[in-house]
């Protein structure tokens, strides 16, 4: 069984539900967890917010904290996730934002540096990778990224 697989497989046998709140990825991470049939039983929607009106508009990202951390960073995903819980009323929301390049990148923040947060309705976590390789291979490592985090989350509750 893939990860996928077990992620969608968990979800259904204790009838939860989770969204997810995208920036860098764009809706690939969407598009992989509708990826399978019967998805609609806990997959209800999904935010892509690139920019950051959008993370303050649709999920209630703070504008100090985009301000002051900037849309890459732990703060921001965990809003982001936060805001994706309440609005689409889930168990589970994963949110990334990241730099996928292949310009955009800093001294502090490189291309391939990718934020990632998980909210259920009792703790937020967030995570942070660096990947290397183009724009598409970026983005793919953050969608596998992003589920093996909801699938270790999943496996701990």
């Amino acid at each position: 069984m893939n990860i996928l697989e077990s992620i969608t497989t968990r979800l259904a046998e204790r009838r939860h539900t989770v969204t997810c709140a995208e920036s860098c990825t764009g809706g690939l991470l969407a598009a992989e967890l509708t990826k399978l049939p019967g998805s609609s039983a806990w997959f209800e929607t999904g935010f892509v917010t690139y920019s950051n009106a959008a993370k303050q508009q649709l999920l209630g990202v703070k504008a100090n904290t985009l301000d002051f951390y900037g849309a890459v960073s732990e703060e921001t995903v965990r809003e982001m996730a936060l805001g994706a819980l309440l609005t689409a009323k889930a168990d589970f929301a994963l949110s990334i934002s990241g730099i996928a390049g292949p310009t955009g990148g800093s001294d502090e923040k490189p291309v391939g540096t990718v934020w990632f947060g998980l909210a259920t309705k009792q703790r937020i976590w967030a995570k942070t990778a660096l990947f290397s390789g183009d724009r598409d291979s970026i983005r793919a490592q953050s969608v596998q990224f992003a589920l093996a985090f909801l699938d270790e989350k999943m496996a701990d509750a």
